[in-house]
């Protein structure tokens, strides 16, 4: 691998730099930016106050200037009208990439189309830290951000990703979490496997995996921890139909508690379905008339 620049390089006139900040831990702020965020002329920041303290934090003095949603477009005619003057600017949000369900595409848009150049210095991404950690497929995902607050444009919406045979990633708020997975149980299927990050990289983060109906039901019952920030992983579609021969769960358990004893059969149909075997276990009992009826 050719590392062709070091930390301390040259900030270059005329330049935006579209520099990622910690998603939680400071601990996350790479060398590179810190030294670009103390040499260029101007930061342009999606909050400057949110943004002043971990600058504070860095022994950081460069000058702020707001670049969030509702100026980004006005804000950055006047950037651009800085980097043609030879000003260097670095572009950071409240937190992770800027760009990344986050303002600044309007000015690098902007930027490139005046033949100016931008510059990407890399850090944290909660899209990248969830996925990594998701244990779902990472060769083939697409990001969808956050979904629409609404039920109905919600589920459109994901009615268009169902049948995709890569892994989907989505950001939630926390007053939307179990709206949003009751929908992707609805129109995803219960089983799909999946995963939710809360709180990436900070001090309460935690890692939740199962099948959508699980975590669903584990973040809809009385006393969920719902604060915080999440990311959803979902599983694809795989095969499509035709392709493979769906089993359907109950049907499965059934005829295995029909011919094996109670574990054993769980253990099989663990084994031919891919599911949880704590979630078939339950099934089974209730099947069986040993959990209780529904």
């Amino acid at each position: 691998m050719d590392y062709t620049l070091s930390i301390d390089e040259p900030v270059c006139p005329g330049t935006l730099y579209v520099v990622a900040t910690p998603i939680g831990n400071l601990g996350d702020i790479t060398a590179r930016a810190v030294h670009i965020l103390n040499n260029v002329d101007c930061i342009a920041a999606e909050d400057t106050r949110h943004s002043a303290r971990l600058l504070a934090h860095l022994g950081i003095r460069t000058s702020l200037t707001a670049l969030h949603e509702h100026n980004e477009r006005e804000r950055s005619s006047v950037i651009v009208q800085w980097l043609g003057e030879g000003r260097s600017v670095a572009l950071i949000s409240d937190a992770g990439t800027p760009l990344i369900s986050d303002p600044g595409y309007p000015l690098v848009s902007a930027v490139v189309a005046a033949g100016l150049p931008v510059i990407a210095v890399p850090g944290a991404t909660a899209l990248v830290a969830a996925l990594s950690v998701s244990g779902l497929p990472t060769d083939r995902f697409v990001f969808e951000g956050f979904l629409p607050p609404r039920s109905g444009p919600r589920r459109q919406r994901l009615q268009a990703l169902a049948r995709l045979d890569l892994t989907r990633v989505f950001y939630e708020a926390p007053h939307r979490l179990v709206a949003s997975l009751a929908d992707m149980v609805e129109i995803l299927g219960g089983e799909r496997r999946a995963s939710v990050a809360r709180e990436l990289t900070k001090r309460h983060e935690t890692l939740y995996y199962g099948s959508l109906g699980e975590l669903h039901r584990q973040f809809a019952a009385p006393g969920a921890e719902r604060r915080g920030e999440f990311v959803i992983c979902v599983g694809g579609a795989g095969s499509p139909p035709g392709d493979r021969v769906e089993i359907e769960t109950d049907a499965l358990l059934a005829g295995l508690l029909a011919a094996l004893p109670l574990r054993q059969a769980v253990d099989t149909a663990a084994h031919l379905s891919g599911l949880r075997r704590n979630a078939l276990y339950q099934r089974a009992l209730e099947l069986s008339g040993a959990g209780g009826s529904e």
